[in-house]
């Protein structure tokens, strides 16, 4: 287990924690996102770039940001070593923010800073609603955290963004549990902008963002599990992400990279730019 208070340059005033899930057994189709913390973490801190937001705040002043590393999983017992690391970062006064690892980790995160923060609302970026009540007779499964979540009724809002590939049956789950979507025909339908969907990114409670990086379009997000073309490219999403308003961000994880698929890391360095984007957000809600 990850000790936060002995983190390297954790101080009193360290905003964020962020650690590395290196978790995919719940995966449907095929394994890889496990591999991804530490290839999102080298394009992170490459000396390619800097670790300053396009806001203009230099998340790597000492002590802003914290990496606390991969958290050691096993299968059975994952679940519940996320969540005590949530109740960590929490208790050190941070903002949890992980690094997947399949989609199946939100759950866990979700149900721990829940437990903290009552009333939360949800900006889902995804290919898929990931709405599945049960997929291949696994309601663990990285199809279904959001079913998994929206059960409990203590979410507000679940705005999804970048829905392109669903089924029936999700498209019924949806309707349920009241999901707010902004599909990609009705971006496209906008032009591409985002400037009147504004209105929609407007939260009342603490948010949390969940970024599959699937949302975006495989041209510029190769490295994946599921290709499924006419997604958002990256200019879109961080607009997304810099147009969002809530009085605070609670937490966000970043999942579903497969380093296998990836070509030349161009998606381990959009998952880092998005990473620094989100982070300027959680350190500015706006």
């Amino acid at each position: 287990m990850i000790n936060i208070n002995k983190l390297p340059g954790r101080t009193d005033d360290t905003r964020i924690i962020f650690a590395g899930l290196p978790f995919d057994h719940n995966s449907s189709f095929m394994k890889g996102p496990a591999d991804a913390p530490p290839k999102i973490r080298e394009a992170l801190f490459s000396s390619s770039s800097t670790m300053w937001s396009e806001s203009g705040i230099d998340l790597g002043e000492k002590g802003l940001v914290v990496d606390a590393g991969d958290l050691g999983v096993s299968v059975d017992g994952a679940f519940t070593a996320i969540g005590k690391l949530v109740n960590s970062i929490l208790d050190s006064g941070a903002v949890p923010f992980f690094l997947g690892g399949d989609h199946s980790v939100t759950w866990p995160i979700f149900e721990a800073l829940n437990t903290r923060v009552p009333r939360i609302d949800i900006l889902h970026f995804d290919a898929h609603p990931d709405l599945y009540d049960n997929l291949d007779d696994n309601r663990e499964s990285h199809a279904c955290p959001f079913a998994r979540i929206m059960e409990k009724g203590t979410v507000g809002r679940l705005v999804q963004v970048g829905i392109r590939s669903t089924t029936g049956h999700q498209i019924e789950q949806a309707a349920r549990f009241g999901v707010e979507t902004i599909s990609m025909q009705e971006i496209h339908s906008a032009d591409g902008s985002i400037s009147g969907l504004k209105e929609k990114l407007i939260f009342d409670n603490p948010l949390y963002i969940s970024f599959d990086i699937d949302a975006l379009d495989p041209a510029f997000a190769p490295g994946v599990s599921h290709f499924e073309p006419g997604g958002l490219t990256s200019r879109q999403a961080i607009s997304f992400i810099q147009s969002l308003s809530a009085p605070s961000i609670a937490g966000a994880d970043i999942v579903e990279y497969n380093p296998d698929r990836d070509r030349s890391d161009v998606t381990a360095y959009l998952c880092a730019k998005i990473f620094k984007e989100i982070a300027a957000r959680i350190i500015a809600p706006g």
